[in-house]
């Protein structure tokens, strides 16, 4: 314990620089500093993407189910009561029909490509919360035959539309007519504007009720599948696929995790790369307390040659300057880890105050899908950082705490 504490002591002490110069000298600071800029900048850039990826999913997971049971020529007979045995299933918290085509949409001489969902308000509650990204209208105006349709934001804009406008949606089913094969088209009332804050979906989405696009669609009774919403978002690819054999099979199945599954192991990637790339430069910080320590340890020949004499050892003056590189590295990621999750946690506001200045966006919705810069910060990737800065930091104390045990007392007391 007291040769413990002897050694802690004097890594500690060497610390300090004389007394007129303040607490920690300049070089160790200057190493300090760049470990905990180096630490914060790892943590506020896999915190940026653990929120995009948090954020991404949340949005998504807003205007489409858990999971999707459709039919394999991409129409559903029969449905209702699948329904019913869906909605008792274990697992499933609540199903919806739905009824999905593509198509275009004009507005006078504009057009847009279209996804037309036909949904039946009251079902499609208990599946996604769509009422929260209401900009106008509600869900329960899309009542069967009313031909009313609620437009992503993106998407009226482009049409130039507004609430209370008639626009033509046009679908590739075609109608035989003496003058050829004519497309299907019907005029529809826009009765609402949805901005999920996706560029994807506000560009593209329209939404009216099944009945109306199903008989737009020549459908009948049937629909395109159904959607559903569980209980543990996680166990999709599991309940689906259980819930479809329970049913007899014949079904097309899909979940959350396959229908965006490309993009998601792309942010994933993405952030492993980041991660490597970025512990590269929380090296380099650490790399830096060899140089500080191999000033320290000629500053202190003659400390070292003296503590030789008395009878010290050299895996004592090796443990002594580890000590003191160890600490240096403890504070500089200390500093680091309060700095990245203090900066994490204010990101958004500090990213709009810094567009208010320079009166430019950083974020445009039509290239990185939002607008926002959101941010979560994981508790499992700061002790990563921290793990792999300590090491590194106790790595580059070894070779000049090698060469501080390797001094011998003669050598260094000769100049003296």
């Amino acid at each position: 314990m007291m040769r413990t504490w002897y050694e802690g002591f004097l890594g500690v002490r060497y610390l300090r620089a004389a007394p007129r110069r303040g607490f920690v000298s300049l070089i160790a600071g200057i190493a300090i500093l760049g470990l905990s800029l180096g630490v914060a900048v790892l943590i506020v850039v896999l915190s940026v993407m653990n929120g995009f990826e948090e954020e991404l999913r949340t949005r998504i997971l807003s205007l489409t189910a858990h999971a999707t049971l459709s039919g394999l020529e991409g129409r559903l007979a029969d449905w209702r009561p699948r329904l019913a045995q869906l909605e008792r299933f274990p697992g499933v918290e609540a199903a919806a029909p739905y009824v999905e085509e593509q198509g275009m949409m004009t507005h006078g001489a504009r057009s847009a490509g279209v996804l037309l969902r036909g949904i039946v308000p009251a079902d499609e509650r208990r599946v996604a919360d769509l009422s929260r990204h209401l900009l106008q209208g509600r869900l329960r105006d899309l009542q069967p035959g009313g031909y009313r349709v609620i437009l992503g934001k993106a998407l009226a804009d482009d049409l130039g539309v507004r609430v209370g406008d008639r626009v033509v949606l046009i679908v590739a089913q075609g109608d035989v007519t003496p003058v050829g094969v004519m497309p299907r088209m019907r005029s529809f009332e826009v009765a609402g504007i949805l901005s999920v804050g996706m560029y994807e979906y506000d560009k593209r989405i329209a939404l009216t009720a099944m009945q109306d696009a199903a008989r737009l669609l020549r459908m009948g009774d049937d629909v395109t599948g159904i959607r559903l919403s569980l209980t543990d978002m996680y166990a999709a690819p599991r309940v689906v696929r259980a819930a479809a054999v329970a049913l007899g099979g014949g079904f097309y199945v899909e979940d959350w995790t396959n229908q965006h599954v490309n993009f998601f192991k792309s942010i994933e990637i993405t952030k492993n790369i980041l991660f490597v790339i970025l512990s590269l430069v929380v090296a380099v910080a650490a790399f830096n307390i060899v140089s500080t320590m191999v000033m320290v340890v000629k500053d202190k020949r003659r400390d070292i040659a003296i503590l030789r004499t008395f009878g010290a050892s050299p895996r004592s003056i090796l443990s002594v300057f580890v000590v003191q590189g160890s600490l240096i590295g403890t504070m500089g990621i200390a500093l680091g880890v309060a700095l990245g999750v203090l900066v994490s946690l204010n990101l958004q506001s500090l990213v709009h105050r810094l567009e208010a200045v320079v009166g430019f966006k950083f974020l445009d919705a039509r290239v990185y899908f939002m607008s926002d810069l959101p941010a979560r910060v994981m508790a499992a990737d700061v002790l990563r950082i921290c793990a792999v800065a300590f090491v590194l930091a106790c790595l580059s104390t070894l070779y000049p705490a090698w060469r501080a045990a390797r001094l011998l007392p003669a050598q260094s007391l000769r100049n003296d």
